[in-house]
């Protein structure tokens, strides 16, 4: 699919507020609400735009977030880290990497007692050979500058 530079700047206004109404889209780019809301349709069905997300203020909701490097069993495969993360619900993403270690795991929890829970279930799996945990103290976004959250 082709983007244009107005898709584009749709883009970089859909990016600083998912939820603008497409009346002050198409206002901002120069073009009538309905070819705008066309253009936003087409980047939905053709995967331009993925989906919309609310920016969470971790601290304020209860939630501690953190990362798991892990190193798996022999060979590395990729089918192996989605399984991993699909049978864990905490975790929210899992990105293979290149390095010491196979896989980064991205999570939610409730606390460190929690934390260690999900820790112990990866390690459960028994295709995980080691894991190191990396607990988030603050985070710096686009998205978040952007918005003008902290």
């Amino acid at each position: 699919m082709a983007v244009d530079a107005i898709d584009r700047h749709i883009l970089n206004i859909l990016r600083k507020d998912g939820r603008a109404p497409v009346s002050e889209i198409a206002r901002a780019v120069g073009l009538s609400a309905a070819p705008c809301a066309r253009r936003i349709e087409r980047m939905e069905r053709e995967g331009v735009i993925r989906g919309y997300t609310a920016v969470i203020e971790d601290s304020r909701a209860g939630m501690l977030q953190a990362f798991i490097e892990i190193r798996l069993l022999g060979a590395t495969d990729s089918d192996e880290i989605e399984g991993i993360s699909e049978s864990i619900p905490e975790i929210e993403e899992s990105h293979s990497i290149a390095g010491t270690s196979d896989a980064l795991l991205k999570l939610w929890v409730r606390d460190v007692k929690h934390l260690q829970q999900v820790i112990n279930a990866v390690r459960r799996t028994g295709k995980v050979e080691g894991t190191k945990t990396f607990i988030i103290m603050n985070t710096w976004t686009r998205a978040t500058a952007r918005a003008g959250t902290p």
